[in-house]
């Protein structure tokens, strides 16, 4: 079990031990098919490829998960190894045969992707939202569940809040969710794809992202006009902002002044309340 999941598959998915013994059968490649609920939308071809030629000289190791559709079989686990034995020109491979319906199906695929932690923070924040609707939980339930942190969670989630085309170029590494983040901050939101653009023309790092984000606020119209923050100003902003993953604004007047936290659901108003407890 990869690090941090926790409690991971039997806290969420109680009685389905991916690890437990049970029956293995040959099924002909032919008669598998992909699974509808893969949260991964991206393979890597190199990595699939060496996998590939593992599988010539060694086989299968552990066997592929799926379960019984009409007269052929849909993954649940081990699209990777299905993909790769198929590179392999294998005719068989092995399977474990599970009685699944859709929402446990869509489970067991989606924590066995995110055990793997390989995906990309799209699929990953994709991933988490699908587990909190289809079990109900909230960010903080599925972060105890998952033995990871609630800000973790947030901050992935929040990423699906991004234009499309944005999370595409977080999904193709163009930017880091870093950047993704940084973008979330800005207070007019149809400047932002055209920001990403800019960021990736111009190979800008979050640093220089956020100081970007911060000017572009400043030509938003407001009540009051702000001068321009010292550098001790700017640096406890960035400080804030890594803190509760979300923007935060620092107004300082003569000898007084106020510090702004964005939110964007009442869960995320909670998260930065508990955060400030």
């Amino acid at each position: 079990m990869a690090k941090g999941l926790g409690k991971g598959i039997n806290a969420l998915f109680p009685g389905e031990s991916l690890s437990e013994t049970e029956k293995i059968t040959q099924l002909s490649i032919g008669q598998l098919r992909t699974n509808p609920y893969q949260p991964r939308k991206v393979f890597d071809e190199t990595a699939l490829q060496e996998l590939s030629e593992s599988i010539k000289e060694h086989g299968i190791l552990q066997p592929v998960v799926v379960r019984k559709k009409g007269n052929n079989f849909e993954l649940v686990v081990g699209e990777r190894r299905f993909r790769a034995a198929k590179l392999a020109k294998l005719e068989e491979v092995p399977a474990i045969i599970k009685e699944l319906n859709d929402q446990q199906m869509m489970e067991l695929a989606i924590l066995e992707n995110l055990q793997r932690e390989d995906l990309t923070p799209i699929e990953e924040a994709e991933a988490y939202q699908k587990l909190m609707e289809a079990l109900s939980l909230t960010q903080e339930q599925l972060a105890f569940r998952l033995g990871k942190s609630r800000p973790h969670i947030a901050n992935h989630v929040r990423l699906l809040a991004l234009p499309e085309k944005v999370r595409e170029m977080i999904s193709d590494k163009k930017l880091t969710m870093g950047h993704g983040r940084t973008l979330l901050g800005l207070r007019s939101k149809k400047l932002i794809p055209e920001t990403a653009e800019k960021v990736v023309k111009e190979s800008l790092n979050v640093r220089q992202l956020e100081n970007l984000v911060q000017r572009l606020n400043e030509d938003v119209p407001r009540e009051t006009i702000e001068k321009k923050k010292d550098l001790f100003i700017e640096e406890k902003q960035s400080e804030l902002r890594d803190r509760f993953g979300t923007s935060v604004q620092i107004k300082k007047t003569k000898n007084k002044g106020k510090i702004e936290i964005e939110f964007f659901s009442e869960e995320d108003l909670e998260r930065i309340l508990e955060l400030l407890n």
